[in-house]
């Protein structure tokens, strides 16, 4: 049975309400992403890497414009969800290519800021996303969605999302 916190979750991220282990099914597949990119961004803030940043940047942002065309869930469905009999991800719906879209440009930000010798702007930057990737993968709450949300004026929607919410 999918937990309310896990139905708020896929809300967040713009995915319909649907039966509890079809959304089971579905919220593993979406952690596949951020369990990968998660290591690779901490990675890059212990090597302080210019170029780890800016090659997550481009492959994220790849996700954002081409979004049928994500390596991540492409993988995914090729190595899990296929032999696994699950359901396929599809295309992300909008707040989840809008959280996608702000971790890649956090992650150009830092990039850059780390090429131009600006160590406190990195370090900020840094600081954001892995405060975002653990609110991500170890609360369950997706910052980049629940801005989205509050940007369209949907304030309320996006605070029945939040992982400690009552169901609706």
């Amino acid at each position: 049975m999918a937990t309310p916190v896990i139905n708020n979750f896929m809300r967040q991220q713009g995915f319909p309400d649907e039966p509890a282990a079809a959304c089971n099914m579905r919220f593993a597949g979406l952690y596949f992403q951020p369990r990968i990119v998660f290591p690779l961004v901490l990675l890059g803030v212990l090597l302080q890497s210019p170029w780890v940043f800016l090659g997550l940047s481009v492959v994220i942002w790849w996700n954002v414009l081409f979004p049928r065309f994500n390596p991540f869930e492409r993988a995914y469905n090729r190595a899990i969800a296929g032999p696994r009999g699950r359901t396929p991800l599809g295309p992300a719906p909008g707040p989840r290519r809008f959280a996608q879209g702000m971790a890649a440009a956090f992650m150009l930000g830092a990039g850059l800021s780390l090429l131009a010798g600006l160590r406190g702007a990195a370090w900020v930057f840094e600081a954001f996303l892995v405060v975002a990737f653990s609110a991500l993968l170890f609360g369950k709450f997706c910052l980049g969605a629940y801005v989205f949300h509050v940007l369209r004026g949907e304030a309320r929607f996006a605070n029945s999302t939040l992982p400690w919410s009552r169901p609706r």
